[in-house]
């Protein structure tokens, strides 16, 4: 670019309307340099610079203001310097609005440990401190300098630190990253968690240092801004601990992370929001089920990340104001009427059930492409909707329509 970008006020948050009766809840505005975020929002998920099977032009039509790619994912193919070279995920990807990296430090170390995605396990289960799928292999081993990984790709080795991570994302460009952080197991014991806590506190103090590093020496980039990451588990003094311990460091927002059970989650969004500074942006990392967004929002969540809303709509579950069903059954072999016939994404306005019900039977690509786009459409509405009725004084009807039709029965 011409001119030099890497000024931080390009970069900050201001809050709008907010909750009554001692809720978190508020709306607010996101500045970056490539655009604002009006919050609450939720951030749709390109894990390798893209949102699976749909194109970044329908992602801005299903009313997504960012999206989130996987610095992990994107460090192993085709590499940040390929990403940096393109002039960032933004330009790489064809995205014109806001995008958002997180650090690769939950990939590196759900994969390590061979649960993938499950890290919220069966709580009442013995804890322990080497925590290992039963079957797997540890593809992660961490220090208290970073961590050393097998790609799951092709198995060779590779070593993650705070100062790498913040290299990686430097170089993706996103105009929010996130530290790099240890993200533990309800399987872990208490006094590992402890030591992990530690840890993720003396990381971020690094990535600081690295990020103000970078910033200076990359000046003619747009500044990118930075979240630390609050870990704890379900322990409410681990978790007011985190937030007030990074409260004092010099960060952008917040990134709430780590494995909870759901019923806790609004919970313990609230022990940190409590804690944490009401003039910065706070991230939830990884929901986006409809009570979840919810409960997140009124205890003080600002935006949110999920790969569900794609994931589950390649394998045939779509959302209706009248809960989550399987589009596949043969119930919608000849239902000739909408996924929702409230909703107004492209699908809904022009495919029926019984049409998506035959794709998936035939095994046809579009399947996936038509549900993306009314899953993705269906949440981010959601959240619009929510963000307007914080705004209008309604939250309380909004909640309890949409929850009760939603959970109410089933499609």
């Amino acid at each position: 670019m011409s001119q030099t970008v890497s000024d931080r006020s390009r970069f900050g948050f201001s809050v709008g309307a907010a909750l009554d009766d001692g809720r978190l809840g508020r709306t607010g505005t996101i500045r970056t340099p490539h655009g604002d975020i009006q919050t609450p929002a939720f951030i749709a998920v390109g894990t390798k610079a893209t949102v699976k099977t749909v194109t970044p032009e329908q992602v801005g039509e299903l009313g997504a203001q960012a999206v989130l790619g996987n610095a992990y994912h994107l460090y192993l193919q085709p590499g940040p310097d390929v990403v940096d070279e393109a002039g960032g995920l933004g330009a790489f990807m064809g995205w014109p609005g806001p995008t958002f990296t997180d650090s690769g430090g939950f990939q590196v170390m759900s994969l390590g440990v061979g649960f993938k995605k499950v890290l919220a396990m069966d709580a009442k289960g013995v804890a322990n401190d080497d925590v290992i799928a039963k079957g797997k292999d540890r593809l992660a081993h961490v220090d208290d300098d970073g961590v050393t990984f097998k790609s799951h790709l092709d198995g060779t080795l590779h070593r993650f630190t705070p100062e790498v991570s913040m290299q990686i994302q430097h170089q993706l460009g996103a105009d929010i990253i996130f530290a790099f952080d240890e993200c533990t197991t309800l399987m872990n014991t208490r006094g590992y968690q402890e030591r992990s806590l530690q840890r993720t506190y003396d990381w971020a103090v690094r990535c600081i240092a690295e990020h103000q590093r970078l910033t200076a020496q990359r000046s003619r980039r747009p500044y990118q801004a930075l979240f630390g990451v609050l870990q704890g588990a379900q322990y409410e003094d681990l978790r007011r601990k985190a937030a007030r311990d990074l409260r004092e460091l010099d960060l952008d927002g917040f990134g709430i992370g780590g494995a909870l059970e759901k019923e806790n989650l609004g919970t313990i969004v609230r022990w940190v929001c409590e804690e944490l500074p009401v003039d910065k942006p706070r991230h939830l990392l990884g929901i986006s089920e409809p009570d979840d967004l919810f409960a997140a929002i009124e205890n003080g969540a600002d935006t949110f990340d999920c790969v569900s809303p794609s994931r589950v709509a390649r394998n045939a579950a779509v959302y209706s104001r009248h809960g989550r069903f399987n589009i596949n059954t043969s119930k919608h072999k000849r239902a000739f009427a909408p996924i929702d016939e409230h909703c107004d994404c492209y699908t809904c306005q022009n495919y029926t059930r019984a049409y998506i019900h035959h794709l998936f039977k035939a095994k046809e690509m579009l399947a996936f492409t038509l549900c993306t786009i009314h899953n993705e459409r269906f949440i981010c509405r959601l959240v619009d909707d929510v963000r307007a009725s914080i705004e209008s004084g309604t939250y309380g009807e909004l909640k309890a329509e949409t929850l009760g039709s939603y959970y109410g029965s089933r499609a």
